[in-house]
């Protein structure tokens, strides 16, 4: 009888104490209306990439409108800040000619949001990615002017790396404004064991 006693104890122990774990949502401060984007900085060697993430920033929090942008962080609630850490452009496919057709263009950033009135980081995510997977445009081109059926292509077919560039500053800017917004959880940053050194 002991033992069964002290089995339903125990069961009963193990079933009180394994509640379900729900966080509190850790939600973008009320006193947060106005924000700054600090120009991004930029650790690689393709030039001119800062200013593009920066201009994609700010264009994603105007579109939102949830949030006042400032031009300087002493007139700003929060400031956001960021760094752009690597710019990795891979060949994935070649054709018979050894020439690559497909590249995996993959842009790691580092992103954080201040809160100037208490002092305090709100939210950072040191590896926040851009991945873009595209055929070479120029592939496609040429591809196009060889054929003599006409050929049936669109767009999607073929981009430019700069026309990848600019779809990964839409993802990663509109992954910030929503990260900023709606707390933790919405976007996470890539594993430091994913990262290439």
């Amino acid at each position: 009888m002991k033992k069964i006693l002290f089995c339903a104890f125990s069961a009963f122990l193990l079933m009180s104490c394994a509640g379900i774990y729900d966080p509190a949502p850790q939600l973008l401060p009320e006193h947060i209306r106005k924000v700054y984007v600090k120009p991004i900085i930029n650790n690689t060697n393709q030039y001119g990439l800062e200013a593009k993430f920066t201009n994609a920033i700010v264009d994603e929090i105007l579109r939102d409108g949830r949030l006042s942008l400032v031009n300087s962080a002493d007139e700003a609630d929060g400031v956001l800040t960021g760094t752009i850490k690597k710019y990795i452009l891979q060949p994935l496919t070649y054709d018979a000619n050894m020439v690559t057709e497909q590249y995996k263009l993959w842009i790691i950033t580092s992103v954080s949001l201040v809160d100037r009135e208490n002092n305090v980081t709100l939210w950072t995510e040191p590896n926040l990615e851009g991945i873009q997977i595209y055929l070479d445009a120029t592939k496609r081109r040429s591809s196009m002017s060889s054929s003599s059926m006409g050929g049936n292509f669109d767009d999607s077919e073929g981009m430019t790396e700069e026309e990848a560039r600019e779809l990964i500053w839409e993802k990663l800017s509109r992954n910030i404004v929503k990260r900023t917004i709606k707390g933790f959880g919405s976007v996470s940053s890539a594993s430091e064991k994913k990262v290439p050194n």
